[in-house]
C-alpha cells in the first residue's frame, strides 16, 4: 500500500470517527462522559486537520473550487425557506 492510500484511508477512518463522537455525545446525559467524548472528539478532528493539509501539500488530495456567492446564497435562502 502506497503514502497515498494509507493517508486516504486514515483520513476516512477519521471522519467515521468523527461522525460515530457526534451521535454519541449527543445522546450522552452523564456530563463527564460528555466531556471526555468531547475532548476526544477534538483531538480527533485536530490529528483529522494535520492529515488533510499532509494530503493536500503532497497532491493527494483536491479540495473542490470555492462556491460562487450565488451558490451560497441559493443554499442559504432554500435553507431558510425563503
Amino acid at each position: 500500500m502506497n503514502e497515498k492510500d494509507m493517508m486516504n484511508d486514515y483520513l476516512s477512518m477519521i471522519n467515521a470517527s468523527l461522525t460515530t463522537y457526534a451521535n454519541v455525545i449527543s445522546q450522552t446525559d452523564n456530563p463527564q462522559l460528555r466531556q471526555t467524548l468531547q475532548q476526544m472528539r477534538n483531538q480527533d478532528e485536530a490529528r483529522q486537520y494535520t492529515v488533510y493539509n499532509a494530503a493536500k501539500q503532497r497532491g493527494y488530495y483536491k479540495p473542490a473550487a470555492p462556491a460562487q456567492p450565488n451558490e451560497i446564497q441559493q443554499v442559504r435562502s432554500e435553507l431558510s425557506g425563503q
